[in-house]
């Protein structure tokens, strides 16, 4: 089974030895997003809800470079710096997925890269 890079510039380049997103076998599978704006790699701001609206917003662009919109999105894990995040990224997140929304987990982790406060992974269905 062959696996393809999926790019875009309106994204966040990686910032280490990995892809935006890899599809294969059917499904794109997309590396987290931080909330970092992809002309600048500056975060699009300090609170979270900022960076999740861009982490998301990132998200969305990889999903576009390969055909895809979150409409194909069958699963999603959220890392926060902080679970008492939880409400804020979660009211952010309802308004860019859609129903019936996709499988999720959602966790605390010690911390993320460039000192972020979310990432946000998915994995949807490629189209035929």
């Amino acid at each position: 089974m062959p696996r393809t890079p999926v790019a875009t510039p309106q994204a966040p380049a990686a910032i280490g030895p990995y892809s935006q997103a890899i599809s294969a076998g059917g499904f794109l599978f997309c590396s987290g997003q931080l909330g970092l704006d992809p002309a600048t790699g500056d975060f699009a701001g300090p609170g979270v809800e900022a960076q999740a609206e861009r982490a998301m917003a990132n998200l969305r662009n990889v999903l576009d470079a390969a055909g895809c919109t979150f409409d194909d999105v069958v699963k999603t894990t959220i890392f926060l710096a902080d679970i008492a995040d939880f409400a804020a990224v979660n009211a952010v997140y309802g308004r860019f997925v859609t129903d019936p929304p996709p499988a999720r987990s959602t966790v605390q982790v010690a911390a993320l890269p460039k000192g972020g406060r979310v990432e946000i992974e998915a994995i949807a269905r490629l189209r035929a």
